[in-house]
This record gives C-alpha cells, sequence and structure tokens, in this order.
C-alpha cells in the first residue's frame, strides 16, 4: 500500500536517521550589511492563504495578472502593476494546486480530483472535469492542451476548450513517496514531467506518445525512507536544455529533444529550480542555497547559513536571486556570489508556494495570504 510523508517532516526524520544527537533547531538568523532596498509595490490579500495542512498553491503570472487562490477556494485575479483587483470567486470547494494560467484560462485543482477552468478575463466557471485522485501541482496549459498530473501516478492530457480527456499515461508508485507532484511543464509539442520513480518523461502533447525517459536517481539504501527518489520539482527548460531534480538522487541537464545527458551533479531537492545569469539554482534538501553554471554544471557558489529554516524554491529577480523561509523572511541574495544583500519579513505564517520573478518584481504569496509585489527602490 503506498504511503505518502509530508515534506515538513523529511529534514527531521532524516537527521535523526543519521545523528541521534543533532541539533534540529533552525539557524539564527546571520547579521549583514544590508545593501539593497527592497520596496513594497502593493498588498493584497487572498482569503485565508494556504491554510494550516501541507499545501503549497502556488500563483501564475500571465501578462498584466497575477492569479491566486486559497485553500478554500477564493481565486483573484490582480493587476500585477497597481495590485487592484480585477476579479474575485469562490468555487466552495478546498483547493490543492494552486493556479495554472494562459492567455484566456485559469485553471486549478481539489482535493477530490476536480479540475475546474475559468475565464481568464471574467472568473466565469467554463468546465469541471472529475479525475482520478487529488491534484497537487497547478495544470498547465499551452492555450489548447492541458496537462494535468495527480497523486496516483497519472499524467492526463486534457482538451482546454472542454475538459475532455486527449490521453492518459499511468506511472507506478513506490511503497513510500514525499506527498506531493511534479508540476508538468508543456509546450506546443511536448509535456514533460518529473514522477515519483525518479523518471523524467517527454510526452507528445497531442495523443501521449512518449517521447524519451530518462532516469534522474535510483532507488538506493535499506529502509524506505533511505529509498525515496521522488522528483517533485517542476521541470525547467532554458533554451533547448531541460533541468530536472529529485529527492536524494540528481541534478541533471538534459537534451530537450532527446532526454540525452548533458550533465549531472548529486543533489536533493523536492523544491522548484530557479534560474539566471547562466546559472542554475537549487535550493536542497540540507536548506542550502546553489548556483551551478548552466552549460558545464560546475558549482558557482553556494549559501549554507539558513540550515533548518525550510527554505522553499529560488527566484531569481533583477540581479537577485531569493529564497523565503518558514518564518516569512524573503533573503535577497547576489546571483553573482551568493551574498546576502536585503532581508524582508512578508507573513509572520511563514511562506510555503513558489515565489514568481517577472523582471525586478517579486510577487510572494504567504502563508496566512498576504500577496506581496517587491522591488528593489530606486536611486
Amino acid at each position: 500500500m503506498k504511503r505518502v510523508l509530508l515534506l515538513g517532516l523529511i529534514s527531521v526524520l532524516a537527521a535523526c536517521s543519521s545523528n541521534d544527537e543533532v541539533d534540529l533547531e533552525p539557524a539564527d538568523l546571520v547579521d549583514f550589511d544590508e545593501t539593497v532596498e527592497i520596496d513594497r509595490l502593493w498588498s493584497e490579500g487572498v482569503g485565508m492563504g494556504a491554510g494550516k495542512t501541507y499545501t503549497l498553491l502556488p500563483i501564475a503570472v500571465d501578462g498584466d495578472r497575477v492569479f491566486a487562490v486559497d485553500a478554500e477556494g477564493l481565486v483573484k485575479s490582480i493587476n500585477r502593476s497597481s495590485g487592484d483587483e480585477n476579479w474575485e470567486v469562490e468555487l466552495e470547494t478546498s483547493i490543492s494546486s494552486g493556479v495554472g494560467a494562459s492567455s484566456n484560462h485559469v485553471f486549478v485543482g481539489t482535493l477530490k480530483g476536480e479540475v475546474i477552468a475559468l475565464d481568464a478575463a471574467t472568473g466565469a466557471e467554463q468546465w469541471r472535469t472529475r479525475l482520478s485522485s487529488e491534484i497537487l501541482s497547478p495544470p498547465q496549459s499551452n492555450g489548447s492542451e492541458l496537462a494535468v498530473q495527480t497523486l496516483d501516478g497519472k499524467l492526463y492530457g486534457l482538451s482546454v476548450s472542454d475538459g475532455s480527456q486527449l490521453w492518459m499515461n499511468d506511472s507506478s508508485i513506490p511503497a513510500l513517496t514525499l506527498r506531493g507532484t511534479s508540476t508538468p511543464l508543456i509546450t506546443s509539442t511536448s509535456v514533460y514531467a518529473g514522477f515519483a520513480t525518479g523518471k523524467v518523461m517527454a510526452l507528445d502533447v497531442k495523443d501521449g506518445t512518449p517521447q524519451w525517459e530518462q532516469r534522474v536517481a535510483a532507488a538506493q539504501g535499506r529502509s524506505e525512507l533511505e529509498r525515496v527518489v521522488d522528483i517533485n520539482a517542476a521541470p525547467m527548460l532554458v533554451g533547448d536544455i531541460l533541468y530536472a531534480v529529485s529527492y536524494q538522487g540528481r541534478l541533471v541537464a538534459l537534451n530537450r529533444g532527446t532526454g540525452q545527458g548533458l550533465w549531472a551533479q548529486k543533489a536533493s531537492s523536492f523544491n522548484n529550480l530557479g534560474s539566471g545569469m547562466g546559472y542554475v539554482y537549487i535550493s536542497d534538501a540540507d536548506d542550502s542555497v546553489k548556483a551551478y553554471d548552466a552549460r558545464s554544471g560546475a558549482l558557482i557558489w553556494e549559501n549554507d547559513q539558513l540550515s533548518r529554516r525550510q527554505i522553499g524554491a529560488p527566484q531569481a529577480f533583477g540581479r537577485f536571486v531569493a529564497v523565503a523561509d518558514f518564518e516569512g523572511y524573503v533573503h535577497i541574495m547576489n546571483q553573482s556570489d551568493g551574498q546576502f544583500v536585503a532581508r524582508r519579513k512578508v507573513d509572520g505564517d511563514g511562506v510555503r508556494t513558489p515565489m514568481v520573478g517577472v523582471g525586478d518584481t517579486l510577487y510572494v504569496y504567504g502563508n496566512s495570504g498576504d500577496l506581496e509585489a517587491l522591488t528593489e527602490e530606486e536611486e
């Protein structure tokens, strides 16, 4: 029988299994000279936010709109520049996926396995489709097709126009997995997805025919915990190179067309990757932030000063890269060397949701529902 492991327990269990005397207290915030002023452009409340359970509820940015949802089904469209509300709608169902968006549609997934499509301009509901299991990552659209991953290992292709099923791919599920799924990446021709088996697949977007498959991590060790190699991070496409990372496995760079490995580094992460300045950024399971050369895989820098602070995915914006932690601090570093340049408290209940960077602006959605737009203060 499949069992799931909550992400918040991973570091505790792993540490206790390796050293009974390990200090599990979060690292104190280090002092540094702040060399950058960070302004809050605007702030908008989104209901109850992610709630008390370990949901991430990623936001989506499309054009001049930011879309966000809370755990109880309140969906909001917000003007990206001003923070003014465009519309809001109550879906009256528990949302578990966060938001996916294309130019004309907004998509969310529920604990009951429903995909709900809304009109991006008005918030009007367009259709609902029931799938096989709960949906923990945002549905992703290329405008005509929709890719949705469910917790039971299935990947679906749906029609954006009416939610009808185009195809389905079924992947085996190990006995113990992380509670989460990778967010699929969709283009005009392919869907790229990571699975709990430690594999990445590319499938034809029209009919789901497998194009290639590549193993990122192989299960090792004697205990079920040691053998967890889930890919919960979304595959990241930069040019013609696809990047993927697994828990207790590797960070890999693959040829997007063939799946051929270009380089690999030992790594362990369940957070999405970031990119900028020719680097790939990772926040690993030990709460270190690392930058690798995107072409060669060489380690450029590492910042290990946030140990046990449960940091989320790294996100580049402007000339910086940022991570947020369980206390709601956003830690801002130089992309060039990983040194802290600023710190800002956003939400006292913490930040789990992956941040989004667009140009010089960083969008941060806190656990209690505060959505903020941050940027470097102009001189």
